[in-house]
């Protein structure tokens, strides 16, 4: 697959002030400061589509682009950001875990976690809360570019051992570098895979 246009369609505050038209919807979250607006431009192959940003917590709200006029790719806030607020943090996980929990057209959470530096325990627990409400999701690791081949191995594994003292199995995973293109092939292949088990339905 091939992205052929992009449009940003707005941002809401809330699962249920987000369009409603039953197009399949993509969604991609991880901890601030993860490198998910640069991944979201790679895979667009747009340079600012989504927002990049020297500092954490630019993306508050829940951001629609509209892919090729068939389906969503949805921007969440990312979590564990620390330069706010209790009150505005717990808004945010109630908009985030309301959109997760409640979105019928959400095909799958992509989970970006940053392969730089130790497992985190703020991602484990996130990724098993995604498990125990039966989200489909998968990881995505970012910013391998940084580290040298058998480092790249190395850290991935201590993330999947970290994670396998909770899951038994672990889903798909793709290893990405935005500034290199790694991982755009894969992930847009998987995408058009779902999207064509759920038209078949």
């Amino acid at each position: 697959m091939e992205i052929k246009t992009a449009v940003f369609k707005g941002s809401f505050p809330s699962e249920a002030q987000a369009p409603r038209d039953g197009l399949p919807e993509f969604a991609f979250i991880g901890r601030s400061n993860v490198g998910k607006s640069s991944l979201i431009n790679m895979l667009c192959d747009r340079k600012d589509l989504a927002h990049t940003s020297a500092k954490p917590g630019k993306t508050q709200l829940l951001n629609f682009y509209l892919i090729d006029q068939s389906w969503y790719l949805v921007d969440l806030p990312g979590y564990g950001y620390a330069r706010i607020s209790q009150k505005k943090r717990r808004e945010w996980e109630i908009m985030i875990q309301g959109y997760l929990a409640k979105r019928e057209t959400l095909q799958c959470a992509f989970v970006l976690v940053d392969a730089n530096v130790p497992p985190q325990e703020k991602d484990i627990h996130f990724i098993n809360w995604l498990g125990e409400m039966r989200i489909p999701f998968v990881l995505v690791y970012t910013k391998l570019d940084r580290l040298k081949d058998m480092q790249r191995a190395e850290h991935i594994r201590r993330i999947q051992e970290a994670l396998l003292e909770h899951w038994e199995i672990l889903p798909a995973q793709f290893e990405t570098a935005a500034q290199k293109g790694w991982g755009r092939p894969e992930i847009l292949r998987f995408i058009e895979d779902v999207n064509k088990k759920a038209n078949s339905i």
